[in-house]
């Protein structure tokens, strides 16, 4: 018996919808990272992109657990001398929680041009409303 692998071209690609209401921002990763993946299928191959489309509502209503709120520290830097710059959690729900749930899933993502690739499948938006509802996507509680 021989071993079955995906083919780029073979590859069919279905979109799905999660509600970020209320959802804990770790555990709404894995699975969005899941889906991107292409590990939900039996075809799924790791040097492969197999995964689907991914649509994320309601990213302003999503919850951390215990003080991650206050504590958890998100760092960037512009890579000039001194140009270390943080803001916490809280600011960062506030001005941009897309940025948020994105930089969780990247967390979980091969670092390389194929998770480059699975992240661009991903759309996150901060209310209910999303542009997507031509492709018919299927509502993953």
């Amino acid at each position: 018996m021989k071993t079955q692998f995906a083919k780029k071209n073979e590859i069919e690609r279905k979109w799905y919808l999660f509600d970020a209401r209320d959802a804990v921002l770790g555990r709404l990763a894995t699975r969005v990272a899941t889906y991107l993946r292409g590990k939900n299928k039996t075809v799924f191959t790791p040097n492969v992109d197999t995964g689907d489309f991914v649509v994320v509502v309601n990213a302003d209503k999503v919850k951390l657990t215990g003080n991650k709120l206050e504590d958890k520290v998100y760092y960037r830097h512009s890579g000039y001398i001194g140009g270390i710059k943080a803001t916490t959690a809280k600011e960062r729900l506030n001005s941009s929680p897309e940025e948020m749930i994105l930089d969780a899933v990247w967390g979980m993502l091969p670092k390389n041009r194929l998770g480059r690739a699975m992240l661009k499948k991903l759309k996150v938006y901060r209310g209910p409303e999303h542009p997507h509802s031509a492709q018919k996507p299927e509502i993953i509680q």
